[in-house]
């Protein structure tokens, strides 16, 4: 199983994943991101790493876990 990584340095919230995987990532009322679930199941991968390529900051990265 693959969890998401977030460099929190590089994040600016500016929902690109939230789009993507709305399971996985959502965008507080504060415009911080928040992980809704850190862990990304087999059909939810393709989603997910869209999400993480898709991330104008290279802020998102899945690992092993």
């Amino acid at each position: 199983m693959k969890k998401i990584k977030v460099d929190w340095d590089l994040c600016e919230s500016n929902a690109m994943c939230e789009a993507l995987a709305p399971s996985h990532f959502q965008v507080d009322d504060d415009d911080f991101l928040q992980i809704l679930d850190e862990n990304v199941s087999d059909e939810d991968l393709a989603n997910v790493e869209q999400a993480v390529a898709s991330c104008p900051k290279s802020a998102l990265s899945l690992v092993d876990g």
